[in-house]
């Protein structure tokens, strides 16, 4: 389910006791997504985890908000260092909320699928850099792919274009067959 705002798509998983939010809104915009929530039938309260793609603002703006609401944030270890660089991108007047991670469930990515079983959804997160180092995707085996920022593979040139080429090979080699960017419509992922 699509709860996005300000060209930005967060997406909920799961049904149930347990929800996951991908992505995390933007800095001082909590009101903006429970408004976008309770338009499709939901309230905050039903958010029982939430994954950040990568850690710039409008992906992870709410990381810490969601927390204080007893969300629980989940963190790949390798996505740590970024979290200290996104309060560097943020202004003053953003109304963002430093995040810690004293609470935080943080595990390797070759963890998350048992991680992801506990909340009832059956999937992994692959780390996909090329947008940045510390982008990840979340792949349901049902092959629908949550990919953030990763650039399109067509567009990819210059130095970062062995890492993205590398980044879709992982996705298909996940089982991803339809992707959900953080901005823009779904799409198949490329052969």
């Amino acid at each position: 389910l699509n709860v996005g705002y300000r060209s930005t798509n967060y997406y909920v998983l799961g049904q149930g006791q347990t929800r996951l939010l991908v992505d995390l809104g933007w800095p001082g915009s909590s009101g903006e997504l429970t408004t976008s929530l309770k338009r499709k039938g939901l309230a905050l309260r039903d958010l029982t985890h939430a994954f950040a793609t990568h850690y710039h603002p409008d992906h992870a703006g709410l990381a810490q908000d969601l927390k204080r609401q007893g969300v629980r944030l989940i963190v790949i270890d390798t996505q740590v260092p970024a979290i200290a660089e996104l309060s560097r991108l943020v202004k003053p007047g953003d109304g963002f909320n430093a995040i810690t991670l004293d609470d935080a469930i943080i595990v390797s990515a070759s963890e998350s699928r048992a991680l992801l079983a506990t909340i009832g959804l059956a999937g992994v997160i692959v780390p996909t850099p090329g947008h940045s180092p510390d982008s990840m995707s979340l792949v349901l085996d049902s092959g629908e792919a949550f990919i953030g920022d990763l650039t399109p593979e067509a567009l990819a040139y210059g130095d970062s274009e062995d890492v993205v080429r590398a980044s879709w090979a992982a996705l298909r080699r996940a089982g991803a067959r339809m992707c959900h960017p953080g901005h823009g419509p779904a799409r198949p992922v490329p052969s």
